[in-house]
Formats: structure tokens, C-alpha cells, sequence
């Protein structure tokens, strides 16, 4: 989970680049068919084309539905909002994913843990706060969404694990992912620039490495186990942002996302109790 977490952000850095030249819906595809020829190439280098047909469709659909809204949103929001900024809203995601996992995975969550949880949703609003609007704004509202996307694909993935392979999960996400934004990308599609190549080809490496390892982690181990480790995010965003736009956080996004990782780890130690 944190080397998906650490990919994922390199690709986020990726994407956020390429919102100046093309739209959310058309980095959305990019990211998927340029992640796709590696994720093949795993694929048949660990004997995993086999089980390909070998699949729930229905589930894996509706994943795909909610990876093309998921990923436009977030693309969307960092168009507007630093790495950080648009971290912070998202990382309501891994709480959303442990109250989730009570519902459709039965797993047990304790009163002590639902505090916790409460205490770090209420810490992402009030990071937010001190920015005026901005928690109102389309990009913050767009990080929300793509939030609850991520949450309730993450529960899918764990429904999954259960009859499909890891090889599956992820071969028929980017594939669907790359067909269904790709189409609706068409219309107003902008030819691509060879100058920006190199953020495309880092967008599908970094794409392909993290989703094997977040599926991988996914079937290995409970969702409310691993669901705190999201919070590492934090530390690459604030990263990339300094490196490539040299932002600098403000102070309440730093207090309150140590009340976030605070309760994303209090979870973690009271789950391996």
C-alpha cells in the first residue's frame, strides 16, 4: 500500500502537468492506455492471461464506472488546488473505506475507532477552513467526489478478491477505463504534443506499478487495516508541490493533517489488537 500510495502520487504530479494542454476526461484515458501495454506485459510475465475470462463483469463495470468519474474529478480538482490541498479533501477516502467495510465486508469497528474516524473527518473540514471558499469551490467539491469513488471501488476490489484474480482486477480496469474515458474524451479530443511525452509515459508507469500494488494489497489484507496508509499522500503531495511549483503549505493544513494521520494510525493499532 505504500508503494502504491507513492506511485500514485508521482502520477498525480504527472497529471497535474498535463491539465494546462488537456481536459480532465482526456488525461483520464492517457493514463489508462498508456499504463495499459505494462500492465499486459505483467500480465504474461506471471502467467496471469488464463484467468482473464474468468470474471465477474457486473462488479468489474461498475469499477471501471466509478475509476473514469473517480480519476476526471480529481484531475479536475488539481487543475485549481495544490497536491496537498487536494489531498487533504481526499483523504476522507480511507475513512469512508473503514465505515464502508462494516456494511458490504462485515468487518468490526469499535466505538473507540468510530471517535477516531469522526475526529479525522472532522479535521479535513477544518483544514479547509481558514481558505475561505475554497472548501465550496468546484475543485474541493471534485476532490469530495472522487473521494467517495475511491472508497466504494476500494470495497469492490476486496468483493472481488474473493473469485477473481489480482490479474483480472486490473487488466479489465485499465482496459475499460481507456475505452469509456477515451469515448466520451473524442469529441473534443486535443492532438497529442511530443514535447509532453515524457509526463504521458510517467503518467502509465507510475499508473500500472501503483495499481498492481493497491490490488495486491487489497486481497492481502483487510480494508481497515491498510486503508491509514492513504495518509502517506501527504508527505509526496507536499513533496511534488515544493519540487515543481515550489508551494508551500499553510499552517492549518499541517496541523490538521496530523490530526488526520493521527486517527488513520490510532485505527491501525486498534485493528491489529
Amino acid at each position: 500500500m505504500i508503494a502504491a500510495v507513492g506511485c500514485f502520487s508521482a502520477m498525480d504530479a504527472c497529471m497535474k502537468q498535463l491539465t494546462a494542454h488537456y481536459g480532465p476526461m482526456q488525461i483520464t484515458a492517457l493514463r489508462a492506455l498508456f499504463a495499459w501495454p505494462l500492465i499486459v506485459g505483467w500480465l504474461f510475465a506471471t502467467g496471469r492471461v488464463q484467468h482473464l475470462l474468468n470474471a465477474r463483469w457486473s462488479l468489474h463495470l461498475l469499477r471501471a464506472l466509478l475509476g473514469i468519474v473517480m480519476l476526471a474529478a480529481f484531475i479536475f480538482s488539481i487543475r485549481t488546488l495544490s497536491l496537498a490541498d487536494a489531498y487533504a479533501i481526499f483523504f476522507a477516502a480511507p475513512l469512508l473505506i473503514t465505515v464502508l467495510s462494516v456494511w458490504f465486508l462485515k468487518e468490526k469497528v469499535h466505538l473507540r475507532q468510530w471517535v477516531a474516524i469522526s475526529v479525522g473527518m472532522a479535521a479535513v473540514l477544518w483544514m479547509l477552513k481558514p481558505e475561505g471558499g475554497q472548501l465550496m469551490s468546484l475543485g474541493a467539491l471534485a476532490a469530495l467526489l472522487s473521494a467517495l469513488c475511491y472508497a466504494v471501488s476500494a470495497v469492490t476490489v476486496s468483493v472481488l478478491a474473493r473469485t477473481d484474480n489480482s490479474g483480472n482486477m486490473v487488466f479489465w480496469l485499465m482496459s475499460m477505463i481507456g475505452l469509456g474515458a477515451g469515448a466520451l474524451a473524442w469529441p473534443d479530443w486535443v492532438p497529442l504534443s511530443m514535447e509532453l511525452l515524457p509526463w504521458m509515459l510517467g503518467l502509465g508507469l507510475t499508473g500500472a506499478i501503483g495499481q498492481v500494488c493497491i490490488t495486491e494489497a487489497f486481497r492481502l489484507a483487510p480494508a481497515s487495516v491498510i486503508a491509514p496508509f492513504e495518509y502517506t499522500a501527504l508527505i509526496w503531495g507536499l513533496g511534488f508541490d515544493w519540487l515543481l511549483w515550489q508551494h508551500v503549505p499553510g499552517w492549518s493544513l499541517l496541523v490538521g493533517a496530523t490530526f488526520i494521520m493521527g486517527s488513520g494510525l490510532y485505527l491501525l493499532a486498534q485493528q491489529r489488537h
